[in-house]
């Protein structure tokens, strides 16, 4: 679905972050972070407004373990750090904003055990009107962030003044993705689709199969 006017992304580098989790564009992420390889990383990101990568782990944990290999998917979101608060020494609680998509060309692991890759750029999601044959998908998506908003229960993956996009396969799709309690590897494919209408197809599959929207 790329758009031939439209310059390709360039390579860059960044610092990488495996979690055990994945993040959508324009998704909440809350760290705590302590680990010495991430301090000094965080911080660099915060005061320069630079992301980092994160992607998900197929080996290993979120926290580093001697003699332990880590292991991730090649495809990942880069993500911005939006807020910063230092709770004591070496304890970060930080909450971030998904950006853009990525695929990594080449990985290293430095000696203090931070990864780092150059990544290519995946150019977002283009904006596709929701059909009208998954508008209940939609709809109903909209009913749960009312019924979470009333409730004061406002799910973490939604900043304030964050623009709702029910019109939008990618955004509604990626919200969805966010609140059902997928698997991370069903997530992680459902994250490097390229065609937002396909994605929302798929969740909206799952959510028929759960009861939560009714079949057409």
């Amino acid at each position: 679905m790329s758009n031939p006017d439209t310059p390709t992304p360039q390579p860059q580098r960044l610092p990488l972050f495996p979690l055990g989790t994945v993040l959508f564009p324009l998704g909440q992420l809350p760290l705590r972070i302590f680990e010495v390889r991430y301090l000094d990383m965080i911080g660099k990101c915060y005061r320069n407004k630079t992301p980092f990568g994160v992607v998900s782990l197929t080996q290993g944990s979120e926290v580093r373990r001697p003699g332990e290999a880590e292991e991730f998917h090649p495809i990942g979101t880069m993500a911005y750090v939006d807020s910063l608060e230092t709770v004591q020494s070496g304890l970060l609680m930080v909450r971030c904003t998904g950006g853009d998509r990525f695929r990594i060309e080449r990985s290293e692991q430095l000696p203090h055990g931070l990864w780092t890759a150059s990544v290519q750029p995946i150019e977002p999601d283009q904006k596709v009107p929701v059909p009208p044959d998954l508008d209940g998908t939609s709809q109903a998506l909209e009913r749960l962030l009312e019924t979470l908003s009333q409730r004061e229960e406002a799910p973490q993956f939604l900043s304030p003044g964050t623009k709702l996009q029910f019109d939008d396969c990618g955004w509604v799709s990626n919200r969805w993705c966010e609140l059902l309690p997928l698997a991370p590897a069903t997530k992680q494919r459902l994250m490097t689709l390229d065609n937002p209408l396909v994605r929302l197809e798929l969740v909206s599959d799952m959510l028929t199969k759960s009861g939560i929207t009714p079949s057409m």
